[in-house]
């Protein structure tokens, strides 16, 4: 068997948070190994992260990211490609010799590089840029130009573009990591089949963040139709998110995450149109479980059998419908009761990050699950990336 590609994911201390996550967890879900190094950390070792609004660009904290790798410990001969995030982080991190060098050894390499909003400030530090089609966040355009850029003026700051050049891929902002992850993946030497499905995301005000961003990207990146609706709102409206980091025992962070913008009208949904449902989890679930026309929904993916794949308290709804009587579910514990006493077989989350399927019904009890998740919720819709003999569904 052939092994997986291997990327590295540069980070440091206030990274973006969904520029980091993403790309992080979505490769991961297709097949590949991707490690997270941060200069003067070790694996294991924390970068608080900085959420950016679109609209307004004030700054609030974000997730911990958790490190996998060491920065000392790592070569840029052993992997196949190099992920830059942006947030404030790339500032900081072109001023580290040892990273321009890093950087400078995969441009000359001619290894995939991808770089979002901030990201390519590395790029020019690294003299990787001259002549090549880049495009960013725009208020580094004219550094970029400098360093000798074929500069590519997104059209605003919520463009979606991400531009290809050879070796090279930029993208403005998070809201562009979709065509951002699927140009990587091709330039990896990835091919994707099986994408032509639809898959309906249940959504409601504080949802948590990540368990709503990271699988709908994920899955837009690899071409399939994705639509987010949330009851009495419509396309283009936002439902607020929710952050939630343990921070010992019982107590969570409860920071504000992204608006995130949905693209389907919630009285215009036509179940029968859909492949697959995601329910992502935190406060909303515990809302839309007492909504009827939800429920509804619900029992119309489970008893025509299609798949659904849902998150931490998501399964609350599914608990509420009854549609988890004699199934193997997982969940956050918090959600244990309402699992147990509507009928579902209660399966223990040990460890977090684990997710199980029982027919077409996939379960995880947080964020930290999605690569399982999201895999998973592929096969079970035969949507497929292969790389080079490599193949994950």
């Amino acid at each position: 068997m052939s092994q997986k590609k291997r990327v590295l994911l540069l980070c440091g201390d206030y990274v973006e948070d969904a520029e980091v996550m993403v790309p992080f967890q979505a490769l991961q879900a297709y097949g590949v190994s991707v490690d997270a190094v941060c200069p003067g950390k070790k694996s294991g070792d924390i970068c608080p992260t900085a959420v950016h609004q679109i609209r307004s660009c004030p700054e609030s904290r974000g997730h911990d990211f958790t490190l996998n790798a060491t920065f000392d410990e790592i070569k840029a001969t052993n992997y196949e490609g190099l992920v830059i995030p942006g947030g404030r982080s790339p500032e900081h991190l072109a001023l580290i010799p040892s990273v321009v060098e890093l950087v400078s050894e995969f441009a000359d390499s001619g290894k995939p590089i991808a770089a979002v909003c901030h990201g390519p400030l590395l790029l020019a530090a690294a003299g990787a840029i001259k002549g090549r089609k880049v495009t960013a966040i725009p208020t580094i355009g004219p550094v970029l130009v400098a360093a000798g850029a074929h500069w590519i003026e997104p059209e605003s700051i919520a463009s979606t573009i991400a531009v290809a050049d050879g070796n090279l891929i930029t993208a403005v902002t998070y809201k562009g990591h979709s065509e951002f992850i699927r140009h990587f993946v091709k330039a990896l030497g990835g091919t994707i089949s099986g994408s032509h499905k639809k898959i309906l995301f249940l959504c409601g005000d504080y949802m948590e963040d990540y368990e709503v961003t990271v699988p709908f990207q994920s899955f837009e990146a690899l071409g399939c139709e994705v639509d987010a609706v949330c009851p009495g709102k419509k396309s283009g409206e936002s439902c607020a998110t929710r952050i939630r980091d343990v921070e010992g025992g019982h107590a969570f962070s409860g920071r504000t995450g992204y608006d995130f913008v949905l693209n389907a009208n919630w009285d215009d949904v036509d179940v029968s149109s859909y492949d697959a449902l995601v329910i992502p989890g935190g406060r909303a679930p515990g809302n839309l479980s007492l909504n009827h026309s939800v429920l509804a929904l619900v029992n119309h993916f489970m008893q025509n059998n299609k798949p659904v794949a849902s998150l931490s308290q998501g399964q609350k709804i599914l608990a509420a419908a009854n549609a988890l009587k004699g199934r193997k579910c997982t969940a956050h514990p918090t959600a244990k009761l309402n699992v147990v006493l509507l009928g579902g077989a209660w399966v223990e989350p040990d460890p977090i990050d684990r997710c199980f399927t029982d027919g077409n019904l996939v379960t995880g009890a947080s964020w930290m699950c999605h690569p399982e998740l999201i895999s998973q919720l592929m096969e079970l819709l035969d949507v497929r990336v292969e790389f080079s003999g490599n193949m994950c569904r």
